[in-house]
């Protein structure tokens, strides 16, 4: 498995731990209470659950206002911290292209979400995309499409 792929997925399973716990990801980090089944997070693991944390409030809202007909607290908790993730990385991380960061979070979804999972989280985080203005267009394909 890739590096960030790699990343991405343990910080999904540490975003949900934090949920079903109330703990902060700094003290999950901190008290290693993570799942080390993929071994010890890497520094974009890192980087992926302190900048969503962080940016929460944020990218929270820009979810629900994307999200059509649904609250943050409808959604499956699986699909508002895979979209969280993604729209972290699309909203402030600007090295990632868009493409492989919605492609990451639909590739998860399918995995971990539920049988619509993996077309909401698109739609979601095809909008977020377009108000953000990082929208691809098929000659502005990134030289990596997947990280």
């Amino acid at each position: 498995m890739l590096e960030r792929t790699r990343a991405r997925r343990q910080a999904l399973q540490i975003l949900y731990q934090r949920e079903i716990t109330g703990e902060t990801v700094s003290s999950i980090l901190a008290n290693r209470t993570y799942s080390v089944e993929d071994g010890e997070p890497s520094e974009y693991c890192r980087e992926l659950l302190l900048g969503a944390e962080a940016n929460q409030t944020s990218v929270d809202r820009s979810i629900e206002a994307t999200s059509e007909h649904w609250t943050l607290a409808r959604m499956p908790l699986v699909d508002r911290n895979i979209l969280r993730l993604a729209a972290y990385e699309i909203m402030f991380r600007d090295e990632v292209p868009v493409s492989v960061a919605i492609n990451e979070a639909v590739e998860m979804a399918k995995t971990y979400g539920g049988d619509d999972s993996s077309k909401f989280v698109n739609g979601v985080l095809g909008r977020i995309a377009e108000q953000y203005g990082r929208v691809e267009t098929a000659d502005e394909e990134p030289e990596e499409t997947r990280e």
